[in-house]
């Protein structure tokens, strides 16, 4: 894997009233921001280890600008399929910014030396830049990397143990900055749109959450009937407390102010057994969305709904609460490995399959193209 220094473009904190205001709007509005001099460039091109302090946990990787022929040729792996509308507002967004305002977020599985040099940095010296965000009692702080020794040394760390990275967030934003690339007919410019501004979090420190789900699925069918049919599927364990599913293969349903664990039958994972990975959320999708509740296309149709696991079974619960017909799903989270084959396989997750920490901000490091 190839990395980058970059010359960023960072927020100037003494201009900034409200970190939560202030960073949720940078995405649209960032060039009358950057005109208006609340953004800063550094003076000259470095690396940054980047670390996110929570109140549960902490998150530590580094930002540095990939090498768009890394993604183009398999090195930076996906899991998504990209939507050309989406790809097309992330084109329009990157041409009139000229800018990369969030990095895509990558994992890879955990490298000791790597970890080892990040670690030596922040104890080394303060960090550059820390920002505060009250809304997720979050601190995120950036330590600059300007010294010459120091950035050969991780790059060349990269190149020979990281072979392959994957995305985590950010699909889009790469598909986008790749077309950008490969479409550009000017070679100055070719050079300028080489660049992918990528934040790299090993395995270690990445965590990823269930993605549920809220169907508006029982105007057309009762639900006594909607039971039987799922009694075909599974095999349905009535809870007096709800529980979040405790391993693979479980799933915990949410209807008519009821909770039950459901456990898919033998048969129904024998159909799958040529599969490199069973999904929960595929198995769903196929067996119970579409074949009982109609729901063909996940990703256009209206009646579905996504609750991120953050926001634990009383979020789910309130979504479910606003309407009679709701019906809800909280899955086991998908496991890096299961992830990690796909994407060796060259295949998808299902929409809306995984929420990934850390979560980054708009603006926080900022790449002008």
């Amino acid at each position: 894997m190839h990395i980058r220094p970059f010359q960023a473009v960072y927020p100037n904190l003494d201009f900034v009233t409200s970190t939560d205001s202030f960073f949720q709007s940078v995405r649209e509005e960032y060039n009358e921001y950057r005109d208006s001099g609340f953004f800063q460039k550094s003076a000259q091109e470095a690396l940054y280890v980047y670390e996110i302090r929570g109140a549960k946990r902490s998150f530590r990787g580094i930002i540095a600008c990939a090498d768009i022929e890394d993604y183009l040729y398999g090195h930076i792996k996906k899991h998504e399929h990209t939507m050309a509308d989406k790809e097309q507002k992330q084109l329009q967004l990157l041409l009139r910014r000229q800018a990369l305002v969030k990095p895509v977020l990558v994992t890879y599985p955990e490298a000791p030396a790597i970890t080892a040099w990040t670690r030596r940095i922040v104890e080394g010296e303060a960090p550059a830049l820390r920002v505060f965000f009250e809304k997720e009692e979050q601190q995120h702080l950036l330590w600059e990397v300007r010294d010459g020794a120091l950035i050969r040394e991780i790059q060349e760390l990269f190149n020979s143990d990281v072979p392959d990275t994957y995305i985590a967030d950010g699909h889009h934003r790469s598909s986008s900055s790749a077309l950008l690339y490969e479409r550009t007919r000017d070679e100055e410019l070719r050079e300028r749109y080489r660049n992918l501004l990528c934040a790299f979090f090993p395995s270690t420190d990445l965590a990823i959450h269930d993605f549920n789900r809220v169907v508006e699925g029982l105007d057309d069918i009762s639900l006594s009937r909607f039971m039987a049919r799922l009694a075909q599927l599974f095999d349905i364990e009535i809870l007096k407390a709800p529980i979040r599913p405790r391993r693979k293969f479980e799933i915990l349903l949410f209807v008519n102010e009821e909770w039950y664990l459901l456990h898919w039958k033998k048969e129904v994972l024998k159909e799958y057994a040529e599969e490199e990975v069973i999904l929960d959320s595929m198995l769903l999708n196929e067996k119970v969305l579409d074949d009982i509740l109609g729901i063909e296309d996940i990703r256009s149709d209206q009646r579905i709904d996504y609750v991120a696991g953050p926001k634990g079974l009383e979020g789910l619960r309130k979504k479910i609460a606003r309407r009679e017909n709701r019906v809800g799903f909280c899955l086991y989270p998908v496991q890096l490995d299961e992830l990690i084959t796909l994407a060796d396989h060259e295949k998808v997750l299902p929409p809306k399959s995984t929420w990934f920490e850390p979560r980054m901000k708009n603006g926080l490091i900022v790449y002008e193209i």
